[in-house]
Order: C-alpha cells, then structure tokens, then sequence
C-alpha cells in the first residue's frame, strides 16, 4: 500500500492511496479459497470446485466483498500511518478498480486540530470544604428526633387529642351490609393527619381505651368497589389502647438505633453528611471554573463540520426564519464546547482514562436512586436507548478527566462557613440564571431547543476506523 498526502488545505486533506494488483488478486485468492468448502456445484466434490468456476459464477459478489473489506482496513491504515485524527466520516472517491486492476482511490478527511493540553496541569480553581459549626450538627439531630416519634400509652381514663396514636379494629357497613375490605384489625392512626378517610380521625378525639364508637366517612374515588364510591360507610370502632408521644431522648440509645456506634459517633455521621450535601454543588462549582478557564486555551482552527453539525442540534426544534436569526451565536457556542471538548479528550487519551461497563452500571444505579418508585421506567429507558447509555458513558468519561485535571491543577483551598457556601451556591445560581436570561430570544424556545441545550456535546475523539464517526462525551 502506497499512501501520499495531497492538496492539504488547513484541517482539509486528500489522502491518496493505491494499492497494487498483485495484492488485490491475493486477497481476491483468499476469498476463493474461503467460499470453496461452502460451495456446492453439480459435476463437483465439496471443496473441489476451480477457481475459473467460481470465477465466473460468483466473481462480481466475490470482489464487492473484497473492495468492501479492503477499503475499511486500508484507510483506517492510512490515516493511522499519517497520524490523523479525523474530524467526522471521511469521504471516499475510488478512481481506479476492478478485478485484475490496482486499487486507487482518495479519502478526503477534516483533521482534528492539535491542542495545547499542557497548561491544565497549572489551571488554577476554587476548592471549597465547609466547616459545620457544632449547632447545626445538634439542630439536624433535634429534627431527626422530632420526626422519630416516640407513642407510651396512656391510662384508661385518659382521653386521645390530636398528635396521639389510637389502635383500633373496626367492622363497616353501607346502608347496613358488609363489603368486601369492611374489616380492619389493630389499625393505627395518628389523629389530626387525616390518612385513612377524610374526616375519619378527627372523630376518634375524645375516645378513651375499650370504647366503642361509631365513625362515619364517605368512601373515596379511588375505593376499588366501584359501586360504592362516594356513598357513606358507618364504622363500629372498638378502641385497643391510646398512645400520646413523648420527646426522644438523644442519648446513645438514640444513636444506636440510627446505626451509628454511640451519640459521638451519630455527630461525626450527620456533620460529614451536611457537609456532602453542600460538597456536590461547591465541587461542579470548581469544575465550572475549570471549563471556563479551559475556554481561554487558543485552538488555531475548529472543523467546519464538527460546526454545522453542533449548530443542528443547538437549532433542533426551531423554525428556519429562528435559526437563521440565531446563527452566529449558535456557532459561536458551538466552536466553544467542540474546542472544549477536543482539550478535554485529547487530556483523556494522554493520561489514557477509561470508562469501564461497571462504572456505566454504578452511574445508572445512581439514577435509580434519585427516583424511587420508578426504576423499572429508568431501567426500560436505558435498555430500549443505546445511545442515552453511549451519553452517560460519555457523562462519566468527562467526569473522570475534570477529576484528573483537579488533582493536577492548582488549587485554592477555602474553608468556609455553611453560611458562606450558601452565599456563594446563591450567587453562582442567581449569575447563571441572569446570564441564561440575557441569551433568551424574544420568540419562546421549543422544548425540545431546550432540553438540547442542556445536554453536552462536547466530542469525544478518539481515533476510529474512517467508517466509523466520532462519538459525543456528553457534558454536564
């Protein structure tokens, strides 16, 4: 294989690349000597067919395989041989071909522009730790054991008031027949909540243990006899005991039950995880610095068509008249996160991170998480949508690289209060909520322009066979 590098026009290059005869025929010869065994021809033994034969039955089939798999494998050589990157699908025009031919043909391929990554092991940022004064640790204990209500029972004579726990069994009827779930037994309910039936609890006030009362409530919408809906049930409630709460004490018990080795050990758990819960937000806030210094970082050119490409999905959802009012800012943003997201690759490729299936399958876990009760929706999701699994791939591959850069970069360590934190998370959300305002058209956006512009699409561009095209590493 011959490989020469032709009309070179900044990121625009003409590979040319020829491939003798003599070559041609041996893999031509390969393919023959593979369908052989499989063919099967009057007048000749299995594996004795001629080549002439096979020739002249399958010849054209035989060499459309061969042109296919030649080219794959022989531009893909070529353009690692020329250590290029390309910047999308590469175009291919054969110029000469045929059996018993050379092979000669031109890959026209835009060229991912070199980028200067070494000033990011110097990229300076904000690294915030709160420190979590010794009252708020005890505030958040306090209303841990306030919602940790504590029932004793009361004497016999003692009459149940909003807040107490009252047990109950209890028989129903509809204009005076049973119905199917007219029974309950040991029911529990707190008084003043209004859980069970509307209005259902606040009858039992006053009730004392071993009465009998007569409660009546109207069957709900939802009541799965249909024929009784909205219709008034009288319930024949026979009180067990009657509960009033009494005030957790916070001591090592209280600890223990909440999993932690003693009371200590509970104040060391809730500081750390009040701490977390500011740690999240302050930390995207140093990753946010980092992207925007990364931003300053001159690339000379960005590929035109990783542009037109990045504008399409900047524009989806809106009309032509919209886009066109928008288009010198849709590509200004545009070369904005491609230029991002080449520095960012090319530090991922350097420092050789990758993403393995069980960090994809912690990520995934991760959201299962955040929405309970709907697992199996986000499971569904994931599985029928590749390509939603490719973009959180893509979400943990950056997530890795701006890791990376942080411990290699300069960082300003600031202890703060969780006063100031909250300072500071206001503040960045007040900027970036006035900033979005300021990009708003007057015209209202689609959905779908929105939702797009909330998704990254800064490139991931690893070098890829030319049939294959460059993939998106999703930004957060």
């Amino acid at each position: 294989m011959k490989v020469t590098v032709e009309n070179t026009n900044g990121l625009n290059k003409d590979l040319k690349i020829f491939i003798d005869k003599e070559t041609m025929n041996s893999y031509m010869d390969e393919k023959y000597e593979e369908i052989k065994s499989s063919v099967n021809l009057k007048g000749f033994r299995p594996g004795k067919v001629p080549k002439e034969i096979l020739k002249r039955q399958f010849g054209k089939a035989v060499f459309g395989e061969v042109l296919d798999k030649v080219l794959k494998e022989t531009s893909t050589k070529a353009l690692e041989e020329k250590k290029i990157k390309p910047a999308g699908q590469p175009k291919l025009d054969l110029k000469t071909y045929g059996e018993d031919k050379d092979l000669e043909y031109v890959l026209s391929v835009t060229e991912l522009p070199k980028v200067e990554i070494k000033s990011l092991e110097n990229i300076k940022f904000d690294e915030y730790t709160v420190k979590i004064d010794e009252s708020e640790t005890e505030k958040r204990i306090k209303e841990i054991a306030k919602n940790q209500p504590n029932f004793k029972e009361v004497s016999t004579d003692t009459k149940a008031k909003k807040g107490d726990l009252v047990s109950l069994d209890y028989k129903a009827t509809v204009d005076g027949k049973n119905f199917k779930g007219s029974e309950g037994k040991n029911t529990q309910l707190t008084l003043g909540k209004d859980l069970f039936l509307k209005g259902f609890d606040e009858q039992l006030i006053g009730v004392k243990k071993d009465d009998q009362k007569i409660v009546e409530a109207t069957l709900p919408e939802n009541f799965p006899e249909k024929e009784l809906v909205n219709k008034k049930a009288k319930f024949n409630c026979k009180i067990l005991s009657v509960k009033q709460s009494e005030e957790v004490k916070i001591n090592d018990d209280f600890a223990k039950n909440l999993g932690a080795k003693d009371l200590k050990d509970l104040k060391s758990l809730i500081s750390k995880q009040i701490n977390d819960e500011y740690k999240n937000s302050l930390d995207q806030l140093s990753k946010n610095q980092i992207l925007k210094e990364i931003e300053k970082i001159k690339v000379d050119e960005v590929p035109e068509n990783l542009i037109e490409e990045e504008v399409k999905i900047l524009s989806q959802g809106m009309s032509e008249e919209e886009t066109k009012k928008n288009k010198k800012s849709f590509e200004e943003k545009a070369k904005t996160r491609i230029k991002t997201g080449l520095i960012l690759n090319e530090f991922g490729e350097k420092n050789e991170i990758k993403v393995t299936e069980q960090e994809v399958q912690a990520e995934v876990q991760k959201q299962l998480r955040m929405m309970p009760g709907q697992e199996k929706m986000v499971m569904d999701f994931y599985q029928k949508n590749p390509s939603a699994l490719a973009s959180l791939r893509g979400t943990v591959y950056e997530e890795k690289i701006l890791n990376l850069i942080k411990e290699k970069g300069k960082a300003n360590k600031k202890q703060i209060s969780k006063e100031e934190a909250e300072k500071i998370l206001k503040e960045s959300h007040k900027h970036d909520h006035s900033h979005g305002e300021e990009k708003k058209n007057t015209k209202k956006k689609s959905s779908t322009k929105s939702a797009k512009e909330k998704k990254s699409v800064t490139k991931k561009t690893k070098s890829k066979p030319a049939a294959k095209k460059t993939k998106k590493v999703s930004k957060k």
